[in-house]
């Protein structure tokens, strides 16, 4: 996968259970260049789940693996047919090379300059900070003042209505999270409603 492919949003799917995430991506439809999908491992059943999910959608959405810790958490998303692989922390040397290797994007976290750099001279295409909303908006077009250009994600306390001043301080991309949908929307599988919040986002950052 290329990271030219990536969207700029991406839903954190976190303890949803595989209907649910099932009716996330069926909301999704037409809004596929949009959005990209990520279940974190400490999800129940997430690697099934991923591979379900795949099999049904993998040929329109970006589907990819959340709180990657180790390079076998990194070996497990691969067989599962995850796309890209986001982690809490930074990534080993060993993570990266591994994601490089297989064409799968790896996205580590940091949080200070240092951190940021060494992730990307390691191999990482995407950095996230998080969490973001501890930094800041303001946090991204500062580091990158004298760092350059960087495709940055910010992901952690990123909500409908403050994403936008996130892409305005050059943030590159965002991820939500359990904020994303109404609870009830997704205890109820309203496909609907759940396509209607997609769409809210989206007018949001025009």
């Amino acid at each position: 996968m290329k990271l030219e492919e990536y969207p700029k949003l991406t839903i954190i799917m976190r303890g949803y259970s595989f209907e649910q995430a099932e009716a996330i991506l069926k909301a999704m439809n037409g809004f596929e260049k949009d959005y990209a999908v990520e279940m974190t491992l400490n999800t129940e059943n997430a690697l099934e789940n991923i591979k379900r999910l795949n099999a049904q959608f993998g040929d329109k959405i970006k589907i990819g693996a959340g709180t990657v810790r180790t390079i076998e958490d990194a070996k497990a998303a691969y067989a599962a047919g995850a796309k890209f692989l986001l982690g809490p922390h930074v990534f080993t040397k060993e993570m990266l090379a591994f994601a490089n290797e297989k064409n799968i994007l790896a996205v580590p976290a940091a949080m200070t300059p240092s951190e940021i750099d060494e992730m990307f001279k390691n191999g990482a295409d995407i950095v996230k900070v998080f969490p973001a909303a501890v930094v800041t908006p303001r946090f991204f077009k500062d580091v990158q003042a004298p760092l350059g250009k960087l495709p940055l994600m910010g992901v952690g306390g990123v909500s409908t209505d403050n994403a936008r001043a996130f892409f305005e301080n050059q943030a590159s991309y965002l991820g939500l999270g359990s904020g994303m949908f109404n609870k009830e929307d997704l205890k109820e599988l309203n496909i609907p409603n759940l396509a209607k919040s997609l769409q809210l986002l989206l007018e949001r950052i025009k």
